[in-house]
């Protein structure tokens, strides 16, 4: 009898033992109650109208990626091991992690990807997330596979994906750029399905994934309840449970304040304003090192013509005093693009003359006429500081206040002369430039783009950090040359700490992923 007693306990305890790293499981299950402020629009990652961060935020629970990037643009695994370029920097060969698995238990395996891949860009599949996979060989600029060419995507072995490109790239410009548009589905649930059906599946109203939760059920637009994945392939958390509920945004802080949030995306970011009311709610507010926003001011090269006026704004500009309007002291001036706290740097300084700004309107030829400056109505007051910086030697500025739609499509058509607008930067050294300084986007109007984009293809061809840090100091030196644009300044951001939650990784979030298998509740 005692010999049976014994083993009844034993086999008790061995029930009380978790799937993840052998922990005891309480008797109450531990749920972590997570804020966003806005819906995803889609639990399907390739099917999301908006294209949001509150969608990519909510398919990183559920689905797995490549790759986890830091805020700081360092990349750890994720759904691959390790990574290599290949083929003269055509290629790039990801060795995936043999422990990853679908919820149903399926591994997941290369071919998956490279079926993900290909059912995504097929033309027949109503995708809206098939731009992504526009760098790849075989395809066209609207990311859908080219009949009769071969798609850049391939399943070498097993648990080797190689991906195959346009033109050269590196395997970390890559992860950067495309980590967050990058999940992997369960094409082995979807072999019966034709292409032109595929988003018709009520398999995406409650999705099979492999990252880090499981899918458990959803209230559309208002909540969404998670499982803990306990055979996450990078571990898992010592709760049981995500709960995502959607919260108005100016409720977040307070929320978090009472006790209702243990969390809430992104980063917990708090205003400079809200901080004092978190710190007074007894939470802990952290104070961002890697920049979240990049301010710039655009400028229109075809009714400013001269270089010489268009280095005279910049010249012009009190960036400290703006800085210090816009971000309460948590921004740094700059007078460069590249994003401070990455690995790559420049070595242009800022410094405002306004005798040096003078004596470049004359030698520009300025003639008095009036510029006009858009701006959205939340920075009104930084316009209106720059129109009398701008005054002050000899200048003229009018403002117009529009919607940010509005300000673009404006700056596009060559409506206006000026405009402010902010960007989330990113680790890559073209991540601002790139984009703008091109034929399909010539949003500053600049008469000839080649000089720019000479620099631009140096830099994407070349796999060595050392030769694209010269290339990438050639450009910023024509930039700052030719002023096409004014860079203002980066800011950074404060994070509302997790009262009950430990090892969140808050910068991280701006790339819409989060470590939250290493989440941690803390000790009561």
């Amino acid at each position: 009898m005692k010999r049976l007693i014994a083993l009844l306990m034993a086999a008790v305890l061995a029930l009380g033992l978790t799937a993840c790293g052998g922990e005891k499981e309480t008797a109450e299950q531990v749920t972590v109650r997570y804020g966003l402020s806005n819906a995803w629009d889609s639990l399907m990652p390739y099917n999301s109208p908006s294209g949001s961060n509150y969608t990519r935020i909510v398919c990183d629970k559920i689905y797995d990626r490549l790759a986890y990037v830091h805020a700081d643009g360092t990349l750890d695994p994720r759904g691959a091991k390790s990574w290599e370029s290949t083929d003269d920097g055509m290629a790039v060969l990801f060795h995936l992690d043999e422990k990853a698995a679908f919820h149903d238990g399926t591994p997941v395996t290369a071919q998956h990807w490279a079926d993900t891949i290909a059912l995504i860009t097929n033309p027949d599949c109503p995708a809206l997330g098939r731009g992504t996979f526009s760098v790849l060989a075989g395809t066209d600029s609207n990311g859908c596979a080219v009949a009769g060419e071969q798609l850049g995507a391939e399943a070498v072995d097993e648990y080797t994906l190689k991906l195959t490109f346009k033109s050269a790239i590196t395997p970390e410009d890559f992860l950067l750029d495309k980590n967050r548009e990058l999940y992997v589905l369960p094409t082995h649930l979807l072999a019966d399905t034709e292409p032109a059906d595929i988003m018709e599946l009520d398999l995406w109203d409650a999705p099979v994934g492999s990252g880090p939760c499981k899918f458990v059920e959803e209230i559309p637009g208002s909540q969404l309840v998670l499982d803990i994945n306990k055979d996450y392939q990078l571990g898992c958390p010592d709760f049981d449970q995500l709960v995502v509920t959607v919260i108005d945004k100016s409720n977040l802080l307070s929320s978090l304040i009472s006790g209702d949030l243990d969390y809430y995306a992104f980063g917990g970011n708090l205003s400079m304003d809200d901080a004092e009311t978190a710190k007074a709610g007894g939470i802990e507010v952290l104070e961002g090192e890697v920049p979240n926003t990049f301010y710039e001011l655009m400028l229109n090269c075809e009714t400013i013509p001269s270089a010489e006026v268009r280095r005279a704004i910049d010249l012009a500009l009190d960036k400290e005093a703006l800085c210090l309007q816009s971000t309460h002291g948590l921004g740094e001036p700059t007078a460069t693009d590249v994003t401070p706290g990455t690995e790559y740097t420049c070595s242009l300084t800022w410094q405002r003359d306004v005798e040096g700004a003078k004596t470049l309107l004359e030698q520009g030829g300025y003639d008095g006429r009036t510029y006009t400056l858009a701006c959205t109505s939340n920075r009104s007051g930084l316009a209106a500081l720059m129109q009398q910086e701008l005054a002050e030697v000899g200048m003229n500025v009018t403002i117009e206040t529009v919607d940010s739609a509005a300000l673009f499509s404006g700056m596009a058509d060559g409506k206006y002369d000026m405009a402010i607008a902010s960007h989330t930067p990113g680790a890559l050294p073209l991540w601002f430039t790139e984009s703008r300084l091109s034929e399909s986007n010539n949003i500053f109007h600049i008469a000839d783009l080649e000089p720019y984009t000479y620099y631009i293809d140096q830099i994407k061809s070349s796999s060595g950090w050392e030769t694209r840090q010269v290339m990438l100091d050639k450009l910023q030196e024509l930039l700052a040359d030719q002023r096409p644009f004014i860079p203002l300044w980066f800011g950074r951001t404060l994070h509302a700490q997790s009262p009950t939650v430990d090892n969140i990784d808050y910068p991280s979030s701006s790339f819409s992923n989060e470590n939250i298998w290493a989440w941690r509740m803390k000790e009561a």
